[in-house]
């Protein structure tokens, strides 16, 4: 059985919680925590919490087509946070929590827009998602890479992260990665 990966790019509010839940994707080979999409080169979290680089704290997910399409990849995004919320999830607010889907190829950015369309029928127009092509990626710091699994016990990710977690768990069971 061959391996085909691909690599897609999602901003869905503070990175941690989009590392966490993907992580725990059956399919999803790894996950790195970054910033997207501003202007400066190699930004620092501090510079990109300011909101003066206009990146936006992404994670890159990497998955095994085989195993996992990206419309799931999607479907999992679009229930993890909300989309109708400009700059913001919950009490994280700033252009750099917005939500954006940002596509590595042309057919990356087929499959995005038919499922954004979907979901902004659902929302009744609402959704505030982002399609663009990945520009000025860097990675984030060490110390933001595995932050839930390292950090499970840390306010932020008990009281925000782990509910997210959860959350996946129950509504892609099938989903979850085995152990």
């Amino acid at each position: 059985m061959s391996i085909s990966i691909d690599t897609i790019t999602l901003g869905g509010g503070c990175f941690w919680c989009l590392e966490a839940v993907y992580e725990r994707v059956d399919g999803v080979t790894a996950v790195e925590s970054g910033y997207s999409n501003g202007e400066a080169r190699n930004p620092s979290y501090e510079q990109v919490c300011s909101g003066r680089t206009g990146h936006a704290e992404v994670v890159r997910v990497s998955y095994d087509t085989a195993r996992i399409s990206l419309r799931e990849i999607l479907e999992i995004f679009f229930v993890i946070h909300d989309p109708t919320t400009l700059n913001r999830q919950g009490n994280d607010s700033g252009t750099q929590y917005r939500s954006g889907i940002y596509f590595h190829n042309a057919e990356q950015e087929r499959i995005a827009r038919e499922v954004l369309a979907e979901v902004n029928s659902q929302h009744g127009g609402r959704a505030v998602t982002e399609l663009q092509p990945e520009a000025n990626y860097s990675r984030a710091e060490d110390y933001h890479q595995h932050y839930f699994a390292n950090h499970p016990e840390q306010g932020y990710c008990a009281f925000v992260v782990a509910p997210k977690v959860e959350k996946f768990r129950k509504t892609f069971a099938s989903r979850v990665k085995p152990g």
